[in-house]
């Protein structure tokens, strides 16, 4: 078969490329410039922005299936840039693709679509709501497109959602190289009490979770058409006790300090108030989405995913985090 995978250069997307391509399917990519490791494979990239209807067209031409990754992603930023990639961009896909005849769209979300201002959510299923308030722009935003692709689904056009949480291994632009950046900078506190649980995913656990869905709308999507899946490895793990494991497996210095989330909440207040006076690409140090995140707990039931595609993680949490050592390890070897 032949997918397109939108933001196929990036983290997620080019694991999916390489699975896909492991798989014998033909793969092309949407993405805004050229990826070496994409040349490499042979893959061709169609360079475009997925808020451009006719890039859109010419990217979903004769595909059987489509996995849109591509957005916006972070706690900062203004609104309107949030919303023209995570939502226009998103509907330009799903515009394109039914238009063309693509039967089948999986969707990357995000477990933010669901955390509102009081964080805290402990092994909560999908049918959990969405909030009536964010606090950043990336979850309402991500929400709103994951709302129009699961409406979306009709008329032989099979849609579903994967909302990943916290997505790590070899080669992590995001969770690793900040822990390890602010760390070595002094500029890494403990937010609470450290007894906080969060889901985390391996990355190929991830690119299993979107193959199995694309799969069962495949094979029979009357169970997984239109539905959306929490992802996370096989439980949770105390934030603070994860990220000790990564600053040490890394070789940065551990986590020092400490501040109450009231503290961090109140500081991310004050911050934002200042860093709107300021240039836009001027992201404060800490915001109160970013407290709730550090500060909260939220992981999430994947029976739901289990029970409608199989879903299971087979890298463990451990395993992971050895496969994470051990790319840097040979990344520093001679």
């Amino acid at each position: 078969m032949k997918y397109l995978v939108t933001g196929g250069g990036g983290f997620l997307g080019e694991h999916i490329v390489r699975a896909l391509l492991d798989r014998g399917h033909e793969v092309r990519v949407l993405g805004r410039s050229r990826y070496p490791q994409l040349d490499d494979w042979n893959v061709p990239c169609l360079q475009g922005d997925v808020r451009d209807p006719e890039a859109a067209k010419r990217a979903v031409e004769g595909v059987d299936g489509v996995f849109h990754v591509a957005a916006r992603v972070g706690y900062w930023g203004p609104y309107a840039e949030y919303e023209g990639i995570n939502v226009g961009g998103t509907q330009a896909m799903l515009d394109a693709a039914r238009a063309a005849g693509v039967k089948r769209f999986v969707y990357t979300s995000t477990p933010s679509v669901a955390i509102g201002p009081e964080g805290n959510l402990r092994g909560v299923d999908e049918t959990t709501p969405y909030p009536e308030r964010y606090l950043s722009s990336y979850g309402p935003t991500k929400a709103e497109a994951e709302r129009r692709v699961l409406a979306a689904n009709a008329d032989g056009f099979q849609t579903g959602a994967i909302r990943p949480h916290f997505i790590f291994g070899p080669k992590d632009p995001q969770i690793a190289p900040r822990l390890v950046e602010r760390s070595k900078a002094g500029r890494l506190a403990q937010v609470g009490d450290g007894t906080n649980m969060v889901d985390v995913c391996y990355i190929d656990n991830c690119v299993d979770a979107h193959l199995g869905l694309m799969d069962a709308l495949v094979e029979d999507g009357a169970r997984a058409a239109g539905q959306a899946y929490f992802l996370g490895n096989e439980a949770p793990v105390s934030l603070w006790g994860f990220s000790g494991q990564v600053l040490e497996g890394l070789g940065a210095p551990p986590v020092k300090r400490q501040i109450s989330f009231r503290t961090a909440w109140n500081l991310g207040w004050a911050l934002e108030g200042v860093f709107k006076l300021l240039p836009a690409d001027r992201e404060p140090p800490l915001t109160r989405m970013a407290a709730v995140i550090l500060g909260t707990s939220h992981y999430f039931s994947h029976v739901k995913a289990t029970r409608d595609f199989g879903y299971e993680p087979r890298v463990s949490t451990e395993e992971g985090l050895e496969r994470l050592f051990a790319h840097e390890r040979a990344k520093g070897s001679p």
